[in-house]
């Protein structure tokens, strides 16, 4: 569970790089410099990921990543109230991704116990 956790965050870190432009179409208006701050968001999953994976750092890395998961639950919230601006997901799919965000919360906390 560790292992695939510390790997799902360096993945998803590593998205914002290869597919910068998807990540920069769900960020709400009011956020200034989109493409810096899906770079940054990146990065921060990505050191994230790694500290699940360093047994020294994964105190760290569990308030590190649900700060991450606080930070972008703004924009999951924006996708959901507007599904006209991402017609190719489910109005349902974007509902779905709030309380993800807790399973994804959860997965964080057990995979940074002890």
């Amino acid at each position: 569970m560790r292992a695939l956790t510390g790997i799902f965050w360096i993945v998803a870190g590593t998205l914002h790089f290869t597919h910068t432009r998807t990540y920069m179409a769900m960020m709400p208006p009011y956020v200034p410099r989109h493409r810096e701050s899906v770079l940054v968001s990146g990065v921060a999953e990505i050191a994230g990921g790694v500290g699940v994976l360093v047994p020294a750092a994964r105190p760290v890395a569990r308030w590190w990543l649900l700060g991450v998961l606080a930070a972008v639950f703004p924009a999951n919230v924006h996708m959901a109230l507007n599904p006209q601006r991402y017609k190719r997901i489910p109005p349902w799919a974007l509902w779905l991704r709030l309380p993800g965000q807790a399973l994804f919360a959860a997965g964080v906390w057990k995979a940074t116990e002890g």
